[in-house]
């Protein structure tokens, strides 16, 4: 796991103290560990420990519906 990604999960478990972990393929919207009011810090949260400007008009949801999904499209692939 990426720094980055750690800092992620790391900040949805303070919000969901109930959680000891998160696994990587759990669905974070479906689980509701991420919703509609932390959305947009989630987003922000994203920007700042990925490096990368995310454009919310072209968001792919699946994108970030999961760490394992979120490492890969954030943390591992080559910015261009």
């Amino acid at each position: 796991m990426t720094d980055g990604l750690q800092q992620v999960k790391d900040w949805i478990l303070k919000r969901h103290p109930e959680r000891a972990d998160i696994p990587g393929d759990l669905d974070l919207i479906e689980n509701r560990l991420i919703d509609s009011l932390s959305f947009v810090e989630f987003v922000f949260l994203l920007e700042q420990h990925s490096g990368r400007a995310i454009e919310m008009e072209t968001l792919d949801v699946d994108s970030i519906r999961t760490l394992d999904a979120i490492e890969a499209a954030f943390f591992l692939a080559e910015v261009k």
